[in-house]
């Protein structure tokens, strides 16, 4: 019986990498015919920002140089629980600092829905609502590429997370090699399949009438995550722009990096457990792959915990108790196909980099540290699942300032 349940379990998991190792080609391919329309969409553009003295100015800078007609839209960034000079920068530059104070309701989510609300009550109401992180900077056209979707029929709407410093450091070359899989092997692979793509927390597109609808209710510490499955449980499915590039900045640290990725684990059990079973249904009951899709990126932090306990408790039998003495999947197959699953993970990152044409010669580099990012997600989960009720916002410290021309100069070379 022992040794049934853990082929099961075996079986399911080599099935989900199979699942996912199929669907990434669909993103081998970039569609190159695209709808364009004269901008008439008018836009709030919210930045959720504690204590960004130091990069807040950066992004207004980058924000009045966007190409699309200023009269269409306003920039609002919301001073939340702030103790710096984010506020008077942000007024410096003829922006609108809205100033929140809560220190029971801490973090992004609370900060939106708070600012939600006060844009509602405002004489001029928007078309949408775009959303970014302090750290961020925004393509020249973004804004452009959001009006096409909307104007396309488009309600959610996630645009190309890029990283702004991929060569700091080890860790921020590995966050971007993960975000160049993820928009290409991921997020347009769905995307040429019209199915769902998932948000990622920033360079985001909301209909305003559909905000007003669900309103936003994403409190959790993986907001985007959880407003994802409330509009693909609502029949909503978020669209992926690829041309619309926001450059995010990483943590330069492994510690900076473990803190922040085990909140988002911790976010993700949550949002697990509220949603999966549901959604899950709904796939069952409707016969939609999208949905079922979604389901499983909703549960697959279960899928990480689960891959690290089977491949721990193998170990544990073969080293200390003259095992196997589980059933093991992988003593039944061919060794070649062992290692031609080995290698075509590898192929995904690698081929996901070529792809999108990388040029930065030190994240090359410092790929022969890449496997370490890779492992460190399996105890960082571990621990998020005995502390997932952990609610505490974990703010990203930032060192120095990098503006767009910096980064697209870099990326040229």
């Amino acid at each position: 019986m022992t040794d049934a349940i853990f082929i099961a379990l075996q079986l399911f998991l080599a099935a989900v990498g199979v699942y996912q190792f199929v669907f990434s080609l669909f993103g081998l391919i970039k569609r190159k015919k695209k709808q364009h329309f004269e901008p008439n969409k008018s836009f709030a553009v919210l930045v959720a920002a504690h204590n960004e003295e130091q990069v807040v100015g950066a992004l207004m800078e980058n924000l009045k140089q966007l190409n699309y007609p200023k009269d269409l839209y306003d920039v609002f960034v919301i001073c939340d629980n702030c103790t710096d000079r984010t506020a008077e920068i942000v007024r410096a530059h003829g922006m609108n600092a809205c100033v929140r104070t809560n220190q029971n309701l801490r973090g992004k989510g609370y900060a939106i829905e708070w600012m939600l609300k006060e844009l509602w009550a405002m004489p001029r109401q928007y078309d949408a609502v775009v959303m970014f992180d302090a750290d961020n900077l925004a393509d020249p056209n973004f804004l452009i590429e959001m009006n096409n979707d909307l104007s396309s029929g488009a309600r959610v709407i996630q645009g190309y997370i890029d990283t702004k410093n991929p060569e700091d450091s080890w860790i921020t070359a590995s966050y971007g090699v993960s975000y160049w899989y993820i928009n290409r092997l991921w997020q347009l692979s769905r995307s040429n399949l019209n199915m769902a793509n998932f948000l990622g927390g920033t360079g985001m597109c909301f209909e305003t009438n559909l905000l007003k609808e669900m309103g936003w209710g994403a409190t959790s510490l993986v907001e985007d995550l959880e407003f994802t499955m409330r509009s693909v449980m609502r029949g909503v499915y978020p669209k992926f722009n690829y041309d619309a590039k926001v450059f995010d900045e990483k943590p330069l640290t492994f510690k900076a990096s473990a803190r922040q990725r085990l909140r988002w684990m911790q976010g993700h059990f949550t949002v697990a457990r509220r949603y999966f079973f549901p959604l899950l249904w709904r796939a069952i009951k409707e016969r939609s792959l999208v949905k079922l899709d979604l389901a499983l990126y909703g549960v697959n932090v279960y899928i990480v915990l689960l891959t690290f306990l089977l491949t721990a408790v193998i170990w544990i039998d073969n080293s200390f108790f003259d095992g196997p003495n589980i059933a093991n999947l992988y003593g039944y197959l061919p060794l070649w196909l062992s290692f031609t699953a080995i290698a075509a993970n590898v192929f995904t990152f690698m081929i996901a980099m070529l792809l999108e044409k990388v040029k930065y010669k030190k994240v090359y580099l410092y790929l022969v540290l890449f496997p370490i990012y890779l492992l460190s997600w399996y105890p960082i989960t571990v621990y998020a699942f005995f502390t997932q009720n952990n609610k505490q916002w974990s703010h990203t410290e930032h060192t120095r300032v990098v503006r767009l021309e910096e980064v697209q100069s870099k990326q040229g070379e």
